[in-house]
């Protein structure tokens, strides 16, 4: 059919030319986050492409949502402006007829938001824990970068190398600040290597000085070395409790906490707002052909970002007890759907909102 195939044809374009622009601007987004994280210690250098990667497959269904609302909108406002939804509109078409296209062509990224919101979401996220935690996890010594001052796994410890060798195991200029048990220590050595002893790794300082001093009092104690030891190495212990968001959704379910529902309200909608914006975008988009489609879009950006807002805050309420899991999906989502459907209704009928309230003029009779 005619009209069926020119309007697919015309929002896999426009659909297409959005989810490139969105991807390239959400990918530009997340290289500088992930970069700023690697350069504060909280990811991996070296796996920086991998944690940009997971995080953008979690940020996809949100992009996908927000080009199918934009196509929607971004065709229907140029059948407008060209004049050919007067054509259609003439031919008998009516605007509710535009529904069934628009959900045949939308229906494979509809099902494949909900596949990445259900399943690949969680999935993402525990890979990025994961990355994180093992990198948490490293040594002491592996945390240093030479020419940086940097903190030990449990915060007790600074360390500073001027150089180190290619295979990291033998350093020049070492300078270490530590406190244990109400005790400081600064610790200069013009040399240091690495060796296992009995399965546990020493730093072995040559040629220094040790500067020992108890909190709170001025005496101090100086001690020249021609070599002193210093183990090193343990690992930082991570909790093992996995946050909501990398908590498959089947689990989610067998366990209701208060958490659990939180993530599980913005999955679920996340799946209901995609559909419910489809429908929203054919309830809103008219356009004057003397003003530009400008102001169509201005008016989609701001009822997803209202609408994306409202899913993100219903999920801090659910967390927190303020509000019911069921109550949330059926007023925020419900109310979505039905005013969108009203809304498509009066259009396509044409009824004004005098003739809704019942206070539209009737005709007067002549005499």
């Amino acid at each position: 059919m005619l009209f069926h195939s020119s309007l697919r044809k015309e929002l896999a374009r426009s659909f297409g030319a959005t989810l490139v622009v969105l991807v390239t601007i959400v990918m530009t987004m997340m290289l500088i986050r992930t970069l700023g994280q690697a350069s504060q210690g909280s990811v991996n250098p070296s796996e920086v492409s991998l944690v940009m990667g997971y995080t953008m497959l979690g940020h996809l269904p949100t992009v996908l949502t927000m080009s199918l609302f934009i196509a929607t909108v971004g065709t229907l406002s140029r059948l407008y402006l060209d004049s050919e939804m007067v054509i259609w509109l003439s031919s008998g078409k009516g605007l509710r007829a535009f529904l069934s296209p628009v959900l045949r062509f939308a229906w494979p990224m509809l099902l494949t938001v909900a596949l990445l919101v259900l399943l690949v979401w969680p999935w993402s996220n525990s890979q990025i824990s994961e990355l994180r935690e093992r990198f948490e996890r490293r040594g002491d010594l592996e945390r240093v970068s030479p020419g940086l001052f940097q903190e030990s796994s449990s915060g007790q410890r600074v360390f500073f190398i001027d150089k180190d060798s290619v295979e990291n195991k033998q350093g020049k200029n070492v300078f270490i600040s530590s406190t244990d048990h109400g005790r400081q220590a600064m610790t200069s050595a013009k040399a240091a290597r690495i060796e296992t002893v009995n399965d546990e790794r020493f730093l072995m300082l040559e040629r220094g000085q040790l500067v020992e001093q108890t909190v709170g009092e001025a005496d101090f104690k100086v001690s020249e070395f021609k070599v002193y030891g210093t183990r090193i190495g343990q690992d930082v212990k991570v909790s093992a409790n996995a946050p909501p968001k990398a908590v498959d959704t089947l689990r989610l379910i067998q366990y209701p906490s208060l958490a659990h529902q939180g993530e599980l309200a913005w999955r679920l909608g996340m799946v209901l707002a995609a559909f419910n914006l489809l429908v929203a975008g054919l309830a809103v988009t008219s356009a004057n052909p003397r003003v530009g489609r400008g102001g169509n879009l201005a008016l989609a950006l701001f009822i997803f970002i209202i609408y994306y807002n409202f899913i993100n805050l219903g999920q801090s309420w659910i967390s927190a007890g303020q509000v019911q899991l069921t109550h949330y999906l059926l007023l925020l989502h419900g109310g979505m759907l039905g005013m969108s459907v009203l809304w498509l209704t009066a259009r396509h009928n044409n009824w004004h909102w005098r003739q809704i309230l019942g206070l539209a003029r009737k005709p007067q009779r002549r005499a």
